[in-house]
């Protein structure tokens, strides 16, 4: 179809400048619309903040392909279309008795669009979304597919790929027995409590997200998700960190409503609907809002988190919420946890993009002696010349795609001043 109107991303800070946008419903239709084309990007469930995905010529959506969700018991793994979301995806894989080992904030994002760059929930022991893929299957330049598994000589590269090596079809997942979750947020624990024991707090539960506007001595929520039946330190139950437990669902912002979070209080119920922190069938967060993400290496956690604290004069009037999570090391070449355990130190913006662009450049250089990594769909300003040497295969991906995609059939101006230069 011919754009009439431009197409917007979730948060609408966005237009796409795509001239054209194709639904194809088969795999035949995809090749087609691939090969002749000669700029492409694949637009999914449009929660990139930035222009990762956008074009002047072709988009591709793949919202109208076959919806495949198929679980292979024995190999404990689930083949699923790229466009399906997490959301969905966790209630299958529920209903049969099976799990994922985590899930990102929202459960409304593609399993394509997630992998791809790097997102990821929270849990020392567990590592981003895209660590649980052992097989992805992709559409190249030239039309024609391939598979790549875990184990081959590329797969590291070719998992978080930014979009940059093919449009991807399909990706086989590691799955898990179904297991139950108890949520429990804590209000007003103490920073200095926190940051002097900042192991003891993440060890705590399966995943624990700290939000905080970063003024004052207290983290606002502390949110621990505990998988019924680990042994788990209790420190934080018993007072050490100080703080209290919510008498009532509460959401991350300050007076939105927690009834469309997942479910809290302690209530045992299954992961589908306690690892993500929003339910499936509301809007999540704001809505009119801005993301940024930076992840760091975990020896410098109460370092980066006390430097981004006295930048609160800065970064606070702009804030919506913060949220700080850790997330365990991987070989995935682009993740922001390659050959690193690290936390992540989230930002959720108010709507004042020119505002907050103009301070992204303060807190990367803030975070810059820590090796903070940005997140690849989020506002950030860092270009290739800062971000190539922050992951130790910059090279090797680009000499990947390079033989993968020789014309640059899937670059884009974001991909030419983030990773492939001018």
């Amino acid at each position: 179809m011919q754009l009439r109107e431009k197409e917007l991303n979730w948060a609408g800070n966005l237009a796409y400048g795509a001239k054209e946008l194709l639904y194809p419903t088969s795999i035949e239709q995809l090749r087609e619309h691939v090969h002749v084309a000669k700029s492409v990007k694949v637009l999914g469930s449009r929660h990139s903040f930035n222009d990762i995905v956008d074009t002047g010529e072709l988009m591709i959506s793949l919202a109208k392909m076959p919806a495949e969700i198929k679980i292979d018991p024995q190999a404990m793994s689930v083949r699923v279309s790229a466009g399906i979301t997490y959301g969905a995806l966790a209630d299958v894989l529920q209903e049969a008795g099976f799990a994922l080992h985590n899930l990102a904030s929202l459960p409304h994002i593609s399993v394509a669009g997630a992998v791809s760059t790097g997102t990821h929930g929270s849990g020392e022991t567990h590592g981003n979304l895209a660590t649980a893929v052992s097989a992805v299957e992709l559409v190249l330049a030239d039309g024609s597919l391939m598979t790549v598994q875990r184990g081959d000589e590329d797969f590291n590269g070719m998992v978080v790929g930014l979009g940059a090596l093919g449009v991807l079809t399909h990706l086989t997942l590691d799955i898990l027995p179904a297991f139950e979750v108890q949520q429990t947020v804590f209000e007003d624990l103490s920073w200095d409590k926190v940051l002097n024991d900042f192991d003891a707090v993440q060890a705590s539960a399966y995943s624990v997200s700290l939000f905080t506007d970063w003024s004052g001595d207290h983290v606002g929520q502390t949110w621990l998700k505990r998988r019924v039946g680990d042994a788990l330190v209790d420190d934080i139950d018993q007072g050490k960190f100080d703080g209290l437990p919510a008498i009532a669902a509460v959401h991350p912002l300050p007076g939105a409503d927690g009834a469309i979070c997942s479910i809290q209080l302690g209530e045992t119920g299954p992961w589908s609907d306690r690892l993500a922190h929003f339910r499936m069938d509301f809007m999540p967060s704001a809505g009119d809002e801005l993301q940024s993400e930076y992840l760091v290496p975990r020896e410098h956690a109460v370092a980066a988190i006390q430097t981004i604290r006295k930048l609160s004069p800065v970064i606070t009037p702009l804030l919506l919420i913060s949220e700080v999570r850790t997330i365990a090391a991987d070989e995935l070449w682009l993740s922001g946890n390659y050959d690193r355990d690290g936390i992540a130190l989230h930002f959720t913006w108010k709507p004042q993009q020119k505002a907050v662009e103009a301070i992204l450049p303060q807190i990367e250089e803030a975070l810059a002696s820590f090796a903070a990594r940005p997140h690849w769909g989020k506002l950030f300003a860092a270009q290739v010349s800062e971000l190539g040497s922050l992951y130790p295969k910059f090279n090797s991906f680009i000499a990947l795609a390079d033989r993968l995609d020789p014309a640059g059939k899937f670059r884009n101006e974001y991909l030419r001043r983030t990773v492939f230069g001018t």
